[in-house]
Parts: structure tokens; sequence; C-alpha cells
């Protein structure tokens, strides 16, 4: 049971893409200071004016629960905790850096290392998936469901390119946001998200209980289950599809994973 109403996290959620929204500017460059965390990875201040709020609100909701977020320095204490946040505050940073459509807000709270309830609210487009753990998946309060797909090829991908290797799959459009790419697969717009690279857990963990709730398999890129709030919080990439091509994708990529993982 969540000791709370779950509606309170829909709530932080919009508010805290109100606040994303106001700054966006669709096409160009939002009105917000603009840096890199390391090469390759932009930071703007309204991801760390977002990540303030978040805290704030669901600390209030529920003060006992230790805090995890790509913008918050680690504290190891919340791996002791019973109740842990797991925060993106905004999820696609470089969609909403260039004024484009593909980022979100992502919140999932977990309970012993297992999603119970999550939240990925897209703001443009006012899209809002939900789920909590044994009672399905929600877009705006309608039933979402994973795709019926048993074959490999032809599998939708959201992707900007295909390896040869995989050029019997079919390109869908692609959002920056990790998250919105497996809620994608969650509502039966795209049958195949993978990764092959280690993977934050506050990227995924949200979207992931959704595609679970929607009938989705979802793993790491070996094809074994996921735990969070470890004290590591990473893992080697991440398989979320349809339940009928999940063996053959964890087949596809098993040479490409050994290849990377002997490399590390």
């Amino acid at each position: 049971m969540i000791p709370f109403d779950p509606d309170q996290i829909i709530i932080a959620a919009r508010e805290a893409g109100d606040l994303a929204l106001a700054r966006w500017r669709e096409g160009g460059q939002p009105d917000c200071k603009i840096w890199e965390k390391k090469p390759g990875h932009p930071v703007c201040d309204i991801d760390l004016g977002v990540d303030e709020l978040l805290k704030e609100r669901l600390a209030a909701i529920l003060p006992e629960a230790g805090w995890l977020s790509e913008e918050t320095v680690d504290d190891s204490d919340r791996t002791r905790r019973e109740w842990t946040w797991l925060v993106d505050p905004i999820d696609g940073t470089r969609d909403y850096i260039r004024g484009r459509k593909g980022w979100a807000i992502s919140i999932a709270l977990m309970k012993a290392g297992r999603p119970v309830f999550s939240v990925i609210h897209a703001p443009v487009g006012d899209r809002c998936f939900t789920a909590r753990k044994g009672d399905g998946a929600w877009l705006n309060g309608a039933s979402i469901h994973a795709s019926a797909r048993e074959e490999i090829t032809g599998a939708r991908v959201p992707s900007d390119g295909l390896a040869k290797a995989d050029r019997d799959l079919a390109m869908v459009p692609k959002p920056n946001s990790i998250a919105l790419r497996i809620c994608m697969v969650a509502s039966g717009e795209a049958d195949l998200v993978a990764t092959l690279r280690w993977g934050n857990e506050w990227d995924v963990a949200a979207a992931n209980l959704i595609a679970a709730e929607a009938g989705a398999i979802v793993s790491d890129a070996l094809g074994d289950p996921i735990r969070y709030n470890k004290a590591s919080p990473k893992d080697f990439g991440l398989i979320v599809c349809a339940p009928g091509i999940h063996g053959a994708v964890v087949e596809r990529l098993a040479d490409r994973a050994a290849e990377i993982l002997a490399g590390n």
C-alpha cells in the first residue's frame, strides 16, 4: 500500500512541467542558462529548478523516503530507506534546449528496491503516463497496452538510424527522452527500445514500471530483471519490448553485449 493519495505525485509532476514549459521555446533555445556537466552532457538551470521543486513537493508527501535524482549529489542513506524517490527532473534535456517536444518529467516511487508508482509527464502535448504496481498503465486516464507483436522483423523502434544488422526493423520518430521512448512501447506506438550502454536508474525507473504494467517485458541488455535503488545506480543496457519478441531481442544483442562488456 502507498501511504498517501498517489494523485499527489501527479500534481507535483504537473507543477514541475508547468515550471519547465514556461521557459521552453518551440524551435528555439529556452529562456535559461545552459552549460555542460561534462562534454556531451548538457544541463540548464531549469533542470535544477525542477529538481528543487520536486524535492520539496515529494518530501512533503513522504518525508521518510530517500532521494535519488540526476541533478542532486547522491546520498547513500537512500539505500537504507524502505521508500525512495527516483527522479529525472527533465529527461531529454537536449530536446528541451533545442526547442523540441521530446522531453518529460520522470518520477518513480520505490519500495524495497521495486517501483510501486510512477509518473512520466510530457508537458508539450499534455501527456501524462502513470502506473501503479499491479493496477495497469494509463495515459491521461485511459488504459494503455503494449503491442502483441511476435516477429522481430518489422518491429517498430524509435531511432534516428539503424545498424546494418538491424535494418529489418522499422524506424519510428525518436524523442530524446528515453522515458518517452519506453512509454511508446507501453502505449503500442513502438514495439522495442534497446540500449547497449551503462545507464542510470533515474532515466528509466518510472517508465519501466509503466511499460511492465502495460504488458511489455523489461530487462537489462542480457535479459535479466532490473532492481533499483542500488548503491551504484546503474545497469548495463535495457530492453523494453512486446513480450513475443523479447527472446529474439536478447539473442540478437547477445554477441554485441558480450563484446562491449569484455572491453570494459
